[in-house]
């Protein structure tokens, strides 16, 4: 037996140790056993370039021999060991909410450590028993409501605290480094726009509006008419309200509406961070959607966190923040275009703007932390903390990837000639940049 088949053997034998008991920090766990350091050290020698040094609760350390630690984990008790070296991708964020283990160092580059070492874990049966334990929720008509309750109707006097002004909740554009976050979410709605080429008059249907940002600036700045569909109903609530107060709710109809209800045509159509609630396996009735509703010249446009490859979504980040979530590989995002023979015309990827948009929130975050705690508990910061960080950590680690696709019928010559149009200083004219 080698060593990867012995430790995910002596792993496999730990996690049916663990018994199933409330969460608890300092319990009385006694010395480390010779089985659990050696399961400890075995973990450690095989992702022997994760440098994290484990304190346990008996004050023994265990570091890798191949490089020195950029941080340290405190682990609180036995139990907490041994549920983190059973099932590490669930149970390090169940652990640090619960606050049973404790980060000294950096966490974001703790995460990105432990990201390294989860593409470098053992597969085999142990791994199929973990996808099967980790499986996620389904995202089909019946649980959609449920899953995007749960993250996008927890408060809007929270997303208040750390997004921008106008509470947009998605990668942010940055034509430079000092650009701020406001300056950066408006640079990236305009860079939609005119990927989009919109012109006055056009009718856009944009999937997924959250607080309604994107469908305000489209029609205030481009002169179109926008029927934007969402099913979270504080986000509606907010956007409906807002129109309002701007005199837009003339031109942009908000809608409480899953993207199987979408009815309007459209000239163009927009979805920016709805993909990653679809599903793959709903893939098809978006493209049916889309096929329906989109005119003989319409173009356009999905936004989306993904995949380098086909793979599920952290357990943890799918657990306790985004149920129901898969972010596609580019392969499986032409699911969507493929069937309908819609032609792909251009695909960026804006990882690192993600990045960089993730750095501005988390600091915010961390900014509002006593107003966080006071409306939640301490629990909630943790959790919310860990899925900031460790998403900035994906981001730049090249583990998710943010991904714009443009896309317009197949037999549509009119479309631009070069890019020149997308970093253009001034607004687009409709789509008179030069056609093919």
């Amino acid at each position: 037996m080698n060593k990867r088949q012995e430790f995910s053997s002596l792993a496999a034998s730990a996690a049916s140790r663990v018994p199933n008991v409330p969460l608890q920090y300092g319990r009385a766990s006694g010395s480390l056993h010779p089985l659990e350091k050696r399961l400890l050290c075995g973990a450690l020698d095989l992702m022997g370039f994760m440098p994290v040094c484990f304190v346990l609760w008996d004050g023994q350390e265990v570091a890798p021999s191949t490089a020195p630690p950029i941080a340290r984990i405190l682990v609180g008790d036995r139990d907490a060991l041994l549920r983190l070296i059973a099932n590490p991708d669930l149970q390090f964020g169940e652990l640090y909410g619960a606050g049973r283990i404790e980060v000294e160092g950096s966490l974001v580059e703790v995460v990105q450590a432990l990201y390294r070492a989860r593409s470098a874990a053992a597969g085999g049966l142990r791994q199929a028993l973990l996808n099967w334990v980790n499986r996620p929720r389904p995202n089909d008509m019946l649980h959609a409501r449920d899953n995007i309750h749960h993250h996008y109707d927890i408060g809007n006097d929270f997303y208040r605290l750390w997004l921008d002004e106008q509470l947009v909740y998605t990668c942010a554009y940055f034509p430079d480094a000092v650009a701020t976050l406001e300056q950066a979410q408006i640079a990236k709605m305009d860079y939609i726009c005119r990927k989009l080429q919109l012109r006055p008059g056009d009718r856009v249907v944009e999937a997924g509006c959250g607080w309604g940002a994107l469908a305000l600036h489209m029609a205030r700045h481009y002169g179109v008419k926008v029927s934007a569909y969402n099913i979270a109903r504080e986000q509606l609530a907010y956007a409906r309200d807002r129109a309002r107060r701007e005199g837009l709710d003339n031109r942009v109809q908000y809608i409480e509406g899953d993207f199987r209800e979408i009815e309007a045509e459209c000239d163009a159509f927009v979805s920016v961070g709805m993909l990653e609630h679809v599903g793959v396996e709903n893939y098809h009735a978006l493209c049916e959607v889309i096929d329906r509703c989109l005119a003989a010249e319409g173009r356009g446009l999905i936004h989306s966190i993904g995949m380098n490859c086909p793979a599920r979504l952290n357990p943890w980040i799918e657990r306790h923040i985004f149920p129901g979530a898969r972010p596609p590989s580019p392969s499986e995002m032409m699911r969507i275009f493929e069937p309908a023979r819609f032609s792909v015309l251009d695909v960026e990827n804006l990882r690192l703007h993600y990045a960089k948009t993730l750095e501005h929130w988390l600091a915010r975050f961390e900014a509002a932390v006593p107003q966080v705690t006071d409306m939640f508990g301490e629990s909630f910061v943790r959790t919310w903390r860990l899925y900031l960080a460790g998403s900035l950590a994906a981001f730049a680690a090249g583990e998710l990837q943010l991904f714009q696709a443009v896309f317009a019928r197949a037999r549509d010559n009119s479309i631009p000639w070069t890019r020149d149009f997308l970093y253009a200083r001034s607004k687009p004219q409709g789509r008179a940049h030069g056609t093919l």
